[in-house]
């Protein structure tokens, strides 16, 4: 059972950072893509985001919590790696918030400067993130063309987010937004293909493990489904697009759908392509977890937490189902 243990927390772990990678990257992609709309569209879609924004971070902070609690030398090693782009990610999501609350009781001439915050609070978050992602890939090198790689990453992130923001816009919006929400996906969707790609070649051409895992003969072709799927994905997300931009507006969750799909599968590749490192060739699950009594003692608490935030979401969301309405504040 104690050698278990490592393998469970990392389960959990991932699903809470792949659920919140989903649930709060459509809602800082709403939030990035802001200042390309109208006041009007501005308040359809802060509503369409208003009773969910909050919570889904919560799969952030329970997903760093397992980190530092059931793997705790590696929570050290990489959040003192990161150090600066996670203050930029917490000052970027503490500005969201702050934007989020005030702009919705500000008078109408002090709306512009509390929409602009929640735009640049969100996109510092995502551009953080974006930048860890890049760094963590890379071993945490400070070189120039590691710096220039997160740094792209960073932007590529940005896009994905912005294209699930969109996805979902075009699901709970109406009108001219579900239109000017079609364009805005379908130029964000190729610049999220490249940043995927991009992960996918640089991961393995930083490890020889991680290139034999993916590359050596059979399991090459075992794998070979992941690649294939995404693809897949891409094109029935742009078809999709290419439809809705004529006129054809059925099937609003599909986009959606789609580009959810697409960074599952990608989570999934970088997830394999990781394992059993928690940091690329350096430390294991087994390295740096926490003693065995004190993950058992953990999961405890996990097991009861984990249901009840599981619960809570899918019955916002069920609640909250359809077309968005118009936030109102006693």
């Amino acid at each position: 059972m104690d050698a278990w243990l490592p393998l469970i927390f990392l389960g959990l772990m991932a699903l809470a950072m792949l659920v919140y990678v989903v649930l709060d990257g459509y809602d800082l992609g709403v939030g990035i893509l802001l200042q390309g709309a109208s006041d009007t569209q501005k308040d359809a879609m802060i509503a369409s985001i208003g009773p969910f924004w909050d919570a889904n971070e919560t799969w952030l902070v329970l997903g760093v919590g397992l980190l530092l609690v059931a793997f705790p030398m590696a929570h050290g090693v990489i959040l003192t790696a990161l150090y600066l782009p996670v203050a930029a990610m917490l000052i970027g999501l503490i500005l969201r918030g702050v934007a989020f609350d005030f702009r919705v009781k500000a008078h109408d001439e002090h709306k512009p400067l509390w929409n602009a915050a929640f735009w640049a609070g969100s996109l510092l978050a995502a551009l953080a993130q974006g930048f860890m992602l890049g760094q963590y890939i890379l071993g945490f090198r400070s070189d120039g063309v590691a710096l220039l790689f997160a740094a792209f990453i960073a932007v590529c992130l940005c896009a994905g987010y912005a294209l699930l923001g969109a996805c979902w816009l075009i699901m709970k919006a109406e009108g001219e937004l579900v239109d000017r929400a079609v364009r805005w996906a379908q130029r964000a969707l190729w610049l999220t293909a490249i940043g995927i790609a991009a992960v996918s070649i640089a991961t393995p051409y930083v490890s020889p493990r991680i290139f034999e895992k993916w590359f050596s003969v059979p399991t090459l072709f075992l794998l070979l489904p992941i690649p294939v799927l995404t693809a897949l994905l891409f094109a029935w997300c742009e078809s999709r697009l290419r439809r809705m931009a004529r006129g054809e507006h059925g099937k609003p969750w599909a986009p959606f759908a789609a580009a959810v799909g697409i960074f599952v599968l990608a989570f999934a590749g970088l997830a394999y392509s990781l394992f059993p490192y928690l940091v690329i060739d350096r430390l294991t699950i087994w390295d740096a977890a926490a003693a065995p009594g004190s993950l058992k003692f953990i999961l405890v608490g996990a097991l009861i937490t984990l249901p009840a935030i599981i619960g809570y979401t899918i019955y916002s969301y069920w609640v909250f189902r359809g077309r968005s309405e118009a936030l109102h504040y006693e």
